[in-house]
């Protein structure tokens, strides 16, 4: 039988951030790995009963499972089946704030 899952030893954080970016969904109980999930657009099935992130789960981002067998099972067939939907939610905004406040500050030297 071939398996998607592979089990490896621990890796550092880049090589870390390198298979978050590159995964289909992520199964996580970590809170920072739910927000690097989002920020990769890559959906999250979390594995707790609660989140500290709670606009990744009202924007479809994360799915909260807990350790139960068949919610996980639930939440990945509907994330696959959602991926391409999701694609354009920017719920932290579009990544632009310092060019933003860049131009403010430009137009707005010396006017007193």
């Amino acid at each position: 039988e071939k398996s998607n899952i592979k089990i490896t030893n621990p890796l550092g954080y880049l090589d870390f951030l390198w298979l978050e970016k590159n995964a289909r969904i992520i199964l996580t109980d970590s809170g920072g790995v739910q927000k690097e999930s989002f920020f990769f657009k890559i959906p999250c099935v979390t594995l707790r009963e609660s989140t500290e992130w709670v606009e990744t789960v009202e924007s479809g981002w994360n799915v909260l499972a807990g350790a139960d067998k068949e919610k996980i099972k639930a939440a990945i067939v509907d994330l696959s089946r959602k991926e391409e939907e999701m694609k354009d939610t920017n719920i932290y905004g579009k990544g632009n704030a310092a060019e933003l406040l860049t131009e403010i500050l430009l137009n707005n030297i010396g006017k007193d």
